[in-house]
């Protein structure tokens, strides 16, 4: 039999989507020749842009040494050197902490739940068996990612596989606050939220709080309000619960800082990271526990009770050194910072009266527009529109790559638009991006 569709099991069985054949840059081309300008680095991953050859060079060179031996019998020199890298770079407590590297997002906060459920076991406390999230947030899609996050949409079709979690209110003051009520005031009432839930359920029984410092594709890039993780903090420690923060889309540079977390000025007790982290040109996550995770599970047993074939794969690591080399030398940090500015007001005098853009928030080169039927009211557009996928469809036609999601406002209902272009983005793609932006919801929102 002739097969005359792809045989590959695409997101869309309805549909293939265009060919990639080349990146440029902040740009992609498909087989017909037309070009894209990659405004979200597809998932947020694509920091450095396309095809630098820093670190194409740094894989090549990589696999003419070696490219895989299983971590039960060796480890590799990329694998230390980038440990030693994140761990140095890493918030106060982490300076004794180590790292492992995985191959995604999904299994890094996976290795977190794991490694924070052993830490209680190894001290003498197996009835801590809970993990507490937020409404709204998102952990990755395996399984036990799933079950900590609280986007109810994302959860719906596995709903009955899912272990038991536990969720309390996201920290998203422009949808939830009280009217009159101050920034300070909102924070420390919804972060109290965590204290009432772990006297709920028992101190005893509560492993660990799972957050995104800024809160990613269900939320929208949602920046916390000032002394909300300070709060938090506090919470988890007198109660003896972990914090987990998950960086997976909101760290390694997206957000002005290494860590987003670190601007809060706080420390975890475990960093997950990832997308950022290799660039795309590897699939890599990795988990970074700090010094008393370490130390309490070096005390005991000594082993890690979790594993993966492709832990601290030689060429993913090496690829992710490079990147990080090119973060530094190249000085993007700053230039987040300077092109998150300019990104934020080009967003601002575009969309700052538009009637049907709610919000505008974010923080470094991380930005999102959530739409709304009414200003006044905040109302959603309702589910049925679908608008988020057709933002996309009507993005991509012409030639702008974005990441719209649904159910922003309550899981189900609500759309945002997410922008987050690769670091080295220019003055004039930025303009391009709003620009295109701008065509985009006029033709779909119009």
């Amino acid at each position: 039999m002739t097969r005359t569709a792809s045989a590959l099991l695409h997101r869309d069985l309805r549909r293939t989507p265009p060919v990639v054949v080349r990146g440029e840059g902040c740009w992609l081309v498909d087989g017909e020749g037309r070009r894209y300008l990659d405004a979200s680095g597809g998932a947020a991953v694509s920091c450095l842009g396309h095809a630098h050859p820093r670190v194409t060079a740094a894989i090549r060179a990589q696999l003419d040494r070696v490219e895989y031996a299983h971590t039960s019998f060796f480890t590799n020199e990329p694998a230390e050197a980038l440990a030693e890298r994140l761990i140095a770079l890493a918030p106060e407590g982490f300076g004794a902490g180590l790292a492992t590297f995985v191959g995604s997002g999904s299994e890094a906060v996976e290795a977190a739940l794991k490694l924070a459920r052993q830490y209680h076991v190894e001290r003498g406390e197996p009835t801590r068996t809970r993990f507490i999230s937020r409404r709204m947030s998102y952990h990755g899609n395996t399984l036990g990612a799933l079950a900590v996050g609280g986007h109810a949409g994302r959860r719906a079709m596995y709903q009955p596989m899912l272990a038991e979690t536990f969720q309390i209110a996201p920290c998203h003051a422009w949808r939830d606050a009280a009217p009159g009520e101050s920034t300070e005031t909102y924070g420390l009432r919804v972060a109290d939220e965590l204290d009432a839930m772990i006297r709920r359920l028992g101190a005893q029984t509560v492993a660990a709080f799972i957050a995104e410092p800024v809160s990613g594709a269900s939320l929208g890039s949602a920046p916390p309000v000032p002394g909300y993780f300070r709060r938090i903090r506090e919470i988890c420690d007198a109660h003896g619960v972990l914090f987990i923060a998950d960086e997976v889309m909101c760290g390694m540079g997206r957000c002005g800082s290494v860590f987003a977390i670190a601007e809060e000025g706080v420390a975890p007790d475990l960093i997950t990271i990832a997308k950022g982290l290799g660039a795309g040109y590897q699939p890599i996550g990795a988990l970074l526990a700090g010094q008393r995770v370490v130390d309490a599970i070096r005390a005991g047993s000594g082993l890690l009770a979790h594993g993966h074939t492709y832990m601290s794969h030689a060429v993913a690591c090496a690829a992710s050194l490079a990147v990080l080399d090119v973060i530094e030398e190249e000085q993007l940090l700053g230039r987040v910072q300077r092109q998150g500015a300019l990104l934020e007001c080009g967003l601002r005098e575009a969309f700052g009266d538009h009637p049907h853009v709610g919000d505008i928030r974010g923080r470094g080169l991380f930005w999102s527009l959530e739409l709304v039927r009414d200003r006044g009211s905040r109302d959603p557009f309702p589910q049925e529109l679908r608008l988020a996928p057709r933002i996309k469809v009507a993005a991509q036609a012409r030639g702008l790559i974005c990441y719209p999601s649904s159910g922003t406002a309550d899981g189900v209902a609500g759309d945002h638009v997410l922008l987050a272009p690769p670091f080295i983005v220019t003055d004039a793609e930025i303009a391009e991006i709003v620009t295109r932006l701008s065509a985009t919801l006029a033709a779909v929102l119009d």
